[in-house]
């Protein structure tokens, strides 16, 4: 095989594709806070569990069985629920005289805005689904985070209510739990004193894929994938799974003396397995 070189067509397009991962990896936010499985099927046929803690049927108790007596009956109850996949992709074209001449860096930046595109594209979906179940829990905020009356600001409130709304539901959000924030809500949240004076509140050391920081227990993310006027608390990788029928992939289509054109795309869909799992704050912004 022939020695390449650094100007060479294969490599410059390999390198490409890497960037173009690369950034995308780094701008997913809300991957991380599911569950994800890879898939071979265009439709997603899952079962939701319910959310109550199993008690005995019939005249006995999971309590006090008697020696030799037959074990009480208890059952798990599910509710089938299906989706299909969908494609996000996108592309770029940058001209030849662009990638060597520009005084902008052309191609660095479509490198970033592509992938940054299949990545808030995700992102958006993921969201979308995790506040379109019909079955998670909901509570309008106290007081809107950025009330005229500074006084009746009270996030935290809302917080501890979303995170003992989840546990009632029997899951342990503090485990592994995340808060969903806007730009906005999280300006507020850091402006409020109740929050900074509250000793489990803290920011991140490094900042990475949209976690500033920790309040109540929870991981704090920021995206713009969060609408104005709400936020969201998750129980991480139980309430929701991401099915990926094909991962982040690149492309680098060159016309030689002409143009590059720089694709990226992914295949997946969000299950929301466990809705009690989450809980959504309403009415966050005046």
């Amino acid at each position: 095989m022939a020695a390449e070189t650094t100007g060479q067509t294969t490599l410059r397009d390999e390198n490409i594709q890497r960037a173009v991962t690369g950034f995308a990896l780094q701008q997913y936010k809300f991957k991380q806070v599911c569950l994800v499985q890879s898939s071979s099927s265009w439709k997603e046929t899952y079962f939701k569990e319910g959310a109550t803690e199993l008690t005995a049927s019939g005249t006995r108790n999971i309590k006090g069985v008697s020696r030799l007596a037959g074990f009480p009956y208890v059952e798990p109850n599910w509710t089938e629920a299906s989706v299909r996949h969908l494609k996000h992709a996108g592309e770029g074209v940058v001209s030849w005289e662009d990638a060597v001449t520009n005084s902008i860096d052309v191609m660095q930046r479509t490198l970033l805005r592509v992938g940054r595109s299949v990545a808030k594209s995700v992102d958006d979906a993921i969201y979308t689904a995790l506040i379109g179940d019909a079955d998670i829990n909901t509570a309008a905020a106290v007081a809107t985070w950025d009330n005229a009356t500074v006084a009746d600001r009270d996030p935290i409130a809302d917080i501890l209510i979303g995170i003992r709304d989840i546990q009632e539901d029997n899951y342990d959000v503090q485990e592994n739990g995340w808060l969903l924030l806007s730009p906005k809500d999280h300006t507020n949240l850091l402006r409020n004193s109740k929050v900074i004076n509250n000793p489990s509140f803290k920011t991140a050391d490094v900042v990475s894929n949209g976690v500033v920081g920790q309040i109540a227990g929870l991981n704090v993310v920021v995206s713009n994938s969060v609408p104005a006027d709400e936020a969201l608390i998750i129980k991480g990788q139980e309430a929701a799974t991401w099915k990926t029928a094909a991962p982040l992939q690149t492309a680098v289509i060159t016309d030689e003396g002409i143009k590059f054109t720089i694709r990226a795309w992914e295949v997946g869909v969000t299950m929301i397995t466990n809705p009690k799992a989450i809980h959504r704050i309403t009415n966050t912004q005046s």
